[in-house]
């Protein structure tokens, strides 16, 4: 029995169920029973982070509403290999943040990024008041005043480098890499768009009243539109779980106001020679498995198509393309690998994938060795980095770049014009 193909999707559908997620929380409370502690709350802050800014403006509102200890710590950063392009990660950051906080009716960063010497002082003032019980207080004004490009308070000298050496520690040991994260009980959840999650698991362990999110999901509409002639580029790869999870709905959102969308697949961010810590896949795995739970997206039989799974799916893009059924295609192989554990790398798996998507298998043998998809990826790539964004799922729509599987809402603002 080949492991790859038979025992690993197995195994990864354990590792994602739900069973597993209740008995690992069920596990986590009787632990804190044990040990008569708190219900803790943990919040990494990293001064130099926009979404760090905009999670630093419910502190307040998440204290008020839930019965927990919230236990803050600075950080310095993530480590170099977390971020493959610190630059386009952080004007990305700075524009995402700026169209989160006009959705949710927020405070907008009013600079694209605060000087060192000011980031600085934010770290002393923060630093100092890590153990105040109103530290949320505090980091929400300090934010404030930061990214407004306000002056700081004045602070006696305060070297913190001891509590971020120390936050950087509990973050890594913990098992995380971000700022503006919070844990409970053995689970993760980064920044306001994942606040919802928390806060429904506290809810339904009497930690708070059960009402609507602070910051809540954005839904798309539900009428169509019928302006004709926007485009929309989507660019994606077979070995990402948030492309998967993106690839049917971003289908159906441009159907819906008839726009064209326009497939750009690129190589895994591995297959490119960019690092991805194990720290991050781990994070990624988890995180999709509830999104997909909560769109109610088959997910969870995997069998990771790294390396020859991805060529050799590519090496099909042409032939699909040919028959007029390339979207088809790339549906089929996601749904195939991310939900179904298909193979990709062997013929077994990939026919089966061919045939889903409505192609012959016998013709599409003859494009396994086909190169020509290298140059069509390549070129992918280099637009990809021209728009000044790295990993997928990414989307262009009028000359604005929008990155991640959450954004489909941003996505069909531009579509419409609504924001």
């Amino acid at each position: 029995m080949p492991f790859e193909t038979y025992v690993k999707p197995h195994i990864a559908a354990i590792l994602t169920s739900r069973g597993l997620l209740t008995a690992r929380r069920q596990a986590q409370e009787l632990k804190r029973r044990v040990r008569r502690e708190p219900h803790i709350v943990r919040y990494f802050h990293d001064v130099s982070d926009p979404y760090c800014y905009l999670t630093s403006q419910v502190l307040v509102e998440f204290q008020r509403r839930y019965k927990v200890e919230l236990r803050p710590y600075l950080i310095s950063g993530p480590p170099s290999d977390a971020l493959p392009d610190p630059k386009a990660y952080h004007d990305n950051a700075i524009r995402d943040v700026m169209q989160l906080a006009k959705r949710f009716d927020m405070p907008s960063p009013k600079i694209s990024k605060p000087n060192v010497e000011a980031i600085s002082q934010a770290e002393r003032i923060l630093a100092a008041g890590i153990s105040c019980p109103d530290f949320a207080t505090i980091a929400r004004q300090v934010s404030s005043d930061l990214w407004s490009g306000s002056d700081l308070p004045s602070m006696p000298e305060v070297d913190p480098s001891n509590v971020m050496n120390a936050g950087d520690r509990a973050l890594a040991a913990a098992g995380h890499y971000l700022g503006g994260t919070f844990q409970y009980a053995g689970e993760w959840y980064w920044g306001v768009d994942r606040l919802h999650y928390l806060e429904s698991r506290l809810q339904q362990a009497g930690l708070g009243e059960r009402v609507s999110p602070i910051v809540p999901v954005p839904r798309l509409q539900a009428e169509n539109a019928f302006e004709e002639g926007r485009q929309v580029e989507f660019f994606f790869s077979f070995r990402s779980p948030y492309s998967y999870l993106a690839f049917d709905r971003i289908r159906d959102l441009t159907c819906r106001h008839n726009a064209k969308l326009i497939l750009r697949p690129v190589l895994p961010m591995l297959m490119r020679g960019l690092p991805v810590p194990s720290l991050k896949s781990s994070y990624i795995l988890k995180d999709c498995a509830r999104e997909a739970r909560r769109m109610e997206i088959p997910f969870g039989r995997i069998c990771d198509p790294l390396g020859k799974g991805v060529e050799r799916g590519y090496a099909l893009l042409d032939f699909a393309e040919g028959q007029g059924l390339l979207p088809e295609f790339c549906a089929a192989f996601m749904s195939g690998v991310w939900a179904d554990g298909l193979n990709a790398a062997t013929d077994q798996g990939l026919s089966k994938i061919v045939r889903r998507a409505g192609l012959i298998w016998k013709d599409a043998q003859a494009d396994l060795n086909a190169t020509g998809w290298l140059s069509r990826i390549t070129a992918n790539q280099d637009h990809l980095q021209e728009i000044g964004l790295w990993g997928v799922p990414s989307f262009r729509v009028g000359g604005r770049s929008i990155w991640g599987q959450d954004r489909l809402w941003a996505v069909e603002d531009l579509l419409t014009g609504t924001r």
